[in-house]
């Protein structure tokens, strides 16, 4: 005879005296990993998708279409795995502005391009380096090819490059999704990221090598840089603890955001704002952005490093790390006070977390 369960019959003991709560709980946990997944699959663009971008390319790349250094390993030997996107969009431009040292940047471009070393460019080796040099990214990996802290350049194929993997795509390892940050309190928060952090000597030897990067990018080979998203989920490290740059895209040329605040109308600080969190001061009377910005780089590196140096600090490090950190947040974006300051606090930062790992395992 049939067991089932007859219309109007009590539920099975299992079903009925299950807490309604915890099945709240349950379905309530099966709705955000279903959103997180989908947002996460859905906020790249078509091309972003690994098979899709490589019938594409390499649709292009059997025309004769494109040329690149790992053509080859992409379509033809199949050696080259997709791991992540760094970007989802290609519409990001930037310029370096006059520089007395573009001439060597143009010389190494003319070289990438030549990819079969045969001393021509062909239309296809011109029009895949043409493509390439409007993605604001791979212009950037290029002026900093020779600075430690940013990702290596592998090669590319037509307007796809391809660069080194970078294992911890975080300041803290790995990142809360955004739709769970949303739902958790701040100092839930950071508590989790506290949780997820390396030990402290690894953090600071990253912490050191973020503020050599800063260094780096401020005055360089090809003028000064500007990080217009100070996150965490923009910085990273590989997996000796080297400090590693992971998304380029938030970093900007200075000729870029002078372009941008240049006769832009404003109404206060906010309206002068390029990317992220790149502000300029407003003046009031003239209704106009001015050139300098209100926070410099070092002053948001070291906000973001806070709570991540701070956390677990040695006790006798404690009183003077905050300290120093404190005055490195007040920083102005000043031109008067861009040179001797900010190199004086960024290298008393670095000597004072140097001089407790250094010596050690963790150096």
């Amino acid at each position: 005879a049939s067991r089932g369960l007859a219309p109007g019959a009590a539920l099975p003991g299992i079903i009925r005296d299950f807490p309604v709560k915890y099945l709240l709980v349950l379905w309530l946990g099966i709705f955000v990993g279903s959103w997180v997944a989908y947002v996460h699959y859905a906020s790249y663009s078509e091309l972003c998708r690994g098979h899709v971008c490589r019938a594409v390319i390499c649709d292009q790349y059997r025309k004769g279409i494109i040329s690149g250094s790992t053509c080859r390993e992409l379509c033809e030997e199949l050696t080259l795995r997709f791991q992540r996107c760094l970007s989802s969009s290609a519409a990001q431009q930037s310029n370096l502005g006059e520089q007395p040292s573009l001439a060597a940047l143009v010389g190494q471009i003319i070289a990438m391009a030549d990819v079969n070393r045969d001393g021509k460019v062909s239309l296809a080796e011109a029009k895949s380096i043409w493509a390439l040099l409007q993605l604001n990214e791979f212009l950037l990996l290029l002026s900093l090819h020779e600075k430690e802290h940013a990702p290596k350049l592998l090669g590319h194929c037509g307007d796809l490059y391809v660069t080194e993997k970078i294992p911890h795509n975080s300041l803290y390892g790995t990142e809360v999704p955004r739709v769970l940050q949303a739902l958790l309190p701040s100092a839930v928060h950071r508590l989790v990221h506290q949780w997820l952090a390396p030990a402290w000597p690894r953090r600071a030897k990253i912490a050191i090598g973020l503020l050599e990067f800063v260094e780096e990018i401020f005055h360089g080979t090809y003028g000064t840089f500007y990080i217009c998203d100070a996150s965490s989920a923009n910085v990273g490290y590989n997996d000796k603890y080297d400090f590693k740059m992971v998304n380029l895209g938030t970093v900007a040329t200075e000729a870029a955001v002078r372009a941008f605040l240049k006769g832009r109308h404003c109404e206060q600080n906010g309206d002068c704002t390029y990317g992220r969190d790149c502000t300029a001061s407003c003046d009031k009377l003239l209704k106009q952005c001015k050139g300098d910005m209100v926070q410099p780089n070092l002053a948001k590196v070291c906000a973001l490093l806070q709570d991540y140096v701070l956390h677990g600090a040695p006790a006798e490090l404690q009183h003077e790390l905050q300290k120093q950190l404190r005055t490195c947040t007040t920083l102005s974006g000043l031109a008067s006070q861009m040179e001797v300051h900010h190199s004086l606090v960024l290298n008393n930062l670095k000597t004072l977390l140097w001089k407790k790992i250094s010596n050690t395992k963790y150096s």
